[in-house]
C-alpha cells in the first residue's frame, strides 16, 4: 500500500497552481514595461519636439514588418495549441515551429536595424548622440532600452518554445525482439517483411537460409496511444500566454518609437 501511495504522489502535478504562476509572472512582466511606459510617457511630454525628431531617424517599414511577423506568430502559436487539443500532434509541431521562425525573423530584422543605428553612432553613450539635443538623446536611451528588452523576452521565448516542441515530438520508443529456434525455423527459404500501419512494406531482408542462426531487431517506434496528457496542454499553453504577452508589448513599442512623427 504504501509503496502505491508513493507512486501516486509522485506524479501528481498541480496543473492549476501552474496557471496561476504563469498569470502572476506575467503581471510582473506588465508593470516592469508598464513602468517604462509612463517613463517615456513624461519625457516625452517634456521633449515633444525631440522625440518627433528622432523619430523620424527610425525606419518605419523594419517597424511594421516586425508587427506583422509576432502578430503571425501568435496566430500560429494558437493553431498549435488547438492542435494539441484536437489531438494533431503533427500540425501543433508545424506550427510551433513556425512560430519559432517567425521570432528568429524578428530578431534577424532588430540585428539590422540596431546595426544600422550604431554604424551611424547613435547609440547611448556614443560621440555622435552626444551632439543632439537633449530629448533626443532620452528617446534613443529610452529605444534601446526597451526594444533591447523585449529582445530578450523574445529569445527566452523562442528557447522556451523550442523546449515545448521536443515535449510535444515526445520521445521515440526502442523495442528488442529475437526470432530463433522454431520461429525462425519457419521463415528458412522466406524474407522477413516490415511494414507501415498503412501496409506499405518499408524493409525487407534478404533471403534466409541455414547460415542465419538467429535474428536481432531493434524496433525504434514513436508511442501512439496517451501521446497527450494534461501537463502537454497546461504547458504549451502557458508558453503561449509567455508568446503572447510579448507580442502584445511589441504592438505598444511600435507606435511609440516609429509612429509618433
Amino acid at each position: 500500500m504504501s509503496s502505491t501511495h508513493s507512486v501516486a504522489m509522485e506524479h501528481h502535478k498541480d496543473y492549476t497552481g501552474s496557471k496561476i504562476g504563469i498569470w502572476l509572472f506575467l503581471i510582473t512582466e506588465v508593470l516592469l514595461f508598464g513602468g517604462l511606459f509612463l517613463l517615456y510617457a513624461v519625457y516625452r511630454s517634456n521633449y515633444t519636439e525631440d522625440f518627433h525628431n528622432a523619430a523620424d531617424e527610425l525606419d518605419t517599414m523594419v517597424g511594421a514588418a516586425n508587427t506583422v511577423i509576432l502578430l503571425t506568430s501568435s496566430l500560429s502559436m494558437a493553431l498549435s495549441i488547438a492542435a494539441i487539443h484536437h489531438g494533431n500532434r503533427k500540425l501543433a509541431i508545424i506550427m510551433l515551429v513556425l512560430t519559432i521562425l517567425f521570432g528568429g525573423c524578428f530578431m534577424v530584422n532588430k540585428y539590422f536595424e540596431w546595426g544600422a543605428k550604431i554604424s551611424h553612432g547613435i547609440y547611448p553613450g556614443s560621440t555622435t548622440l552626444g551632439h543632439h539635443p537633449q530629448g533626443e538623446i532620452i528617446f534613443f536611451g529610452l529605444y534601446f532600452t526597451m526594444t533591447g528588452l523585449h529582445g530578450l523576452h523574445v529569445i527566452v521565448g523562442m528557447v522556451l518554445l523550442t523546449v515545448m516542441l521536443f515535449k510535444v515530438m515526445g520521445q521515440p520508443r526502442s523495442q528488442v525482439q529475437f526470432v530463433d529456434g522454431h520461429g525462425l525455423e519457419k521463415m528458412r527459404g522466406g524474407k522477413l517483411v516490415f511494414k507501415d500501419r498503412a501496409g506499405a512494406e518499408v524493409w525487407t531482408s534478404e533471403e534466409m537460409d541455414d547460415s542465419v542462426q538467429r535474428i536481432s531487431l531493434n524496433v525504434k517506434f514513436w508511442p501512439v496511444k496517451k501521446r497527450f496528457h494534461v501537463a502537454d496542454y497546461v504547458q504549451l499553453e502557458n508558453s503561449g500566454l509567455y508568446w503572447h504577452i510579448v507580442d502584445v508589448i511589441w504592438i505598444f513599442l511600435f507606435p511609440l518609437f516609429y509612429l509618433i512623427t
